[in-house]
């Protein structure tokens, strides 16, 4: 009897990304195993939370996560975004397990002191059924091994970058190379995510406020927060509700406070630059219809039972000059979250 030829497992392409917990051999080495286990095992659960809103989280290793994204389904710019909102959670679930915490056990004192780091590379695998498999797996997984010389980091290869067409130069990425014994050399970039999580923290918030807003439209998506994030940021999800043309003159191919945007709305222009970026929960930008009242927008998600609740709250910066403008935006947002909801509610189907 002959058996079956088999079926060639078909070749995936996109990002892949891992996020790996620094500190944990000592950590657990240093406490009491019951309770260090439950607190990394608390954290693990953060850290595959947050990823999982942008990527697709493929398992937990122990002490890291393994999650990546076919080609089309997140930009860079997007999971860069995922990836230091993924650090600052951790971070803040760190300090509030050893801040809040009135346990004085080893496990609880000293959680502070783990870290992250990210892999972020870009290439094939082919599914053996739920394991990813490839020369590009492994590639990402030699580089947890490394000489980065950081605690709290993102490692970006340059196919990552490549792929995503990101200029780390203008990002302040610093070159990096790694020498694998069996991949040879990986050369990429490196992002300081302490450096990120002290410039974040201390950086000033601008936002429209429910008091000085001249107008507020309010929108429940049934969509996670990073979802909706994505239809209301990313270039090409606005042209399927908001505009009909979008150039962006992005910082070295991400979005972030200073990017600039010169959307096209039927025959008007409007010139749009970001001036306080916090992913999956506001962005503040400045909007200038050509020709009209120069306005703040804040448009802030909210996670609820039913999905997110979108609220773009919108003030003239000078004063009575846009009145009549807030009017006319407030309408238009209106009829433009009524498509946003209806291409949303099509999303989930």
């Amino acid at each position: 009897m002959v058996a079956p030829a088999r079926t060639a497992a078909a070749t995936e392409t996109g990002c892949l990304v891992i996020a790996d917990i620094s500190g944990y051999t000592g950590y657990v080495v240093g406490g009491p195993l019951e309770f260090t286990e439950e607190v990394v095992a608390d954290v693990i659960d953060t850290i595959a939370g947050r990823l999982g809103q942008v990527l697709r989280v493929n398992k937990r290793e122990g002490d890291a996560v393994f999650a990546y994204a076919a080609e089309g389904e997140a930009d860079a710019s997007l999971i860069l975004d995922a990836v230091e909102e993924c650090y600052f959670a951790f971070r803040s679930r760190l300090e509030g397990i050893s801040h809040s915490t009135t346990c004085s056990c080893t496990a609880c004192r000293k959680a502070a002191q783990l870290d992250l780091k990210f892999i972020l590379h870009a290439g094939e695998w082919v599914r053996r059924g739920e394991e990813l498999t490839g020369a590009d797996v492994i590639v990402a997984h030699r580089l947890l091994k490394n000489g980065v010389g950081l605690s709290a980091y993102a490692l970006v290869t340059e196919a990552f970058a490549a792929a995503n067409g990101l200029d780390p130069e203008l990002l302040g990425l610093e070159p990096h190379a790694e020498r694998c014994d069996d991949v040879g050399e990986v050369r990429g970039f490196v992002s300081d995510l302490e450096e990120r999580y002290r410039a974040e923290r201390d950086r000033r918030r601008i936002e429209v406020g429910a008091e000085e807003a001249a107008f507020a439209v309010e929108r429940v998506l049934p969509l996670p927060a990073a979802a909706a994030w994505e239809l209301l940021t990313a270039p090409g999800k606005r042209l399927l509700w908001q505009v009909d043309d979008v150039e962006e003159a992005q910082a070295g191919g991400r979005r972030e406070t200073g990017t600039a945007s010169i959307c096209v709305d039927g025959r008007t222009k409007i010139y749009e630059e970001i001036l306080d970026w916090r992913p999956f929960e506001y962005f503040t930008e400045s909007r200038t219809p050509e020709g009209r009242a120069r306005f703040l927008l804040t448009t802030s998600l909210t996670p609820t039972s039913g999905g997110t609740t979108v609220v773009v709250r919108g003030r003239p910066v000078e004063g009575r000059a846009g009145r009549r403008e807030a009017r006319r935006l407030a309408r238009r947002f209106r009829a433009d979250y009524a498509r946003l909801a209806e291409l949303a509610g099509k999303g989930r189907e």
